[in-house]
């Protein structure tokens, strides 16, 4: 059996189009830190405050994609054991970047649809963070992935562990869990660092909101 063409068909409606329905510019805010960081509470309230000035947004988050788009293998078991295991992702250093490849072609294409794409997940691999920015400004432009530090340190993480996860993993429960049994790197040179517990999470969303402002994204 021959392969498979897949072409790529251009739309007749582009990008720029949809960003000047919209009034907006279409980018990624990548939100990434060990867990309980507070990469969620904050870009939920950067998209709450963008809501409210009307910016069209959505946030994909990384608990809920796991319960869908990526869904581990214990959730697709009613799928039958092999199903499950060929396309479930777990947490292993594949399933992390195979993980976070699909979250990258979600969020250029979101991004490509003019919404600000917020995005908030662990992402503890640099490789894997950069290659979502190559695509991301390979669709659109140099500046549409805006990559968030959320820099909390682990003791203040384990502290918090607001799921028990790290209880879990010190227990040996969990294996490949980040900043116990997997490395976290932090980025080099994020667009932005929020130091976590040096504002409310407020005060944090809206330096990512003026940001977005003063980098023009929202205002095509």
């Amino acid at each position: 059996m021959s392969q498979p063409q897949v072409i790529w068909h251009q739309h007749n409606v582009t990008r720029a189009d949809r960003e000047r329905l919209k009034g907006q510019r279409g980018c990624v805010v990548w939100f990434t830190g060990l867990s309980g960081s507070g990469k969620s509470t904050i870009a939920n309230q950067v998209e709450r405050q963008l809501y409210d000035r009307g910016v069209h947004t959505f946030l994909l988050d990384g608990d809920n994609i796991r319960h869908g788009l990526n869904a581990t293998p214990q959730i697709l078991a009613g799928r039958g054991e092999e199903y499950a295991r060929r396309f479930g992702l777990g947490f292993s250093p594949e399933d992390r970047e195979e993980n976070i490849r699909r979250i990258g072609c979600v969020a250029e294409l979101f991004a490509a649809a003019g919404i600000v794409t917020l995005t908030a997940f662990v992402s503890p691999y640099r490789r894997d963070r950069e290659l979502v920015r190559n695509l991301v400004e390979a669709g659109g432009a140099a500046g549409d992935f805006i990559e968030v530090f959320v820099d909390a340190p682990l003791e203040v993480c384990e502290a918090r562990d607001p799921k028990g996860l790290y209880k879990k993993a010190r227990a040996g429960e969990i294996p490949h869990f980040t900043g116990i049994s997997d490395p976290y790197e932090p980025p080099l040179q994020a667009e932005l660092r929020l130091p976590a517990g040096s504002a409310t999470p407020t005060a944090l969303a809206s330096q990512v909101v003026q940001y977005l402002e003063q980098s023009g994204k929202l205002g095509a």
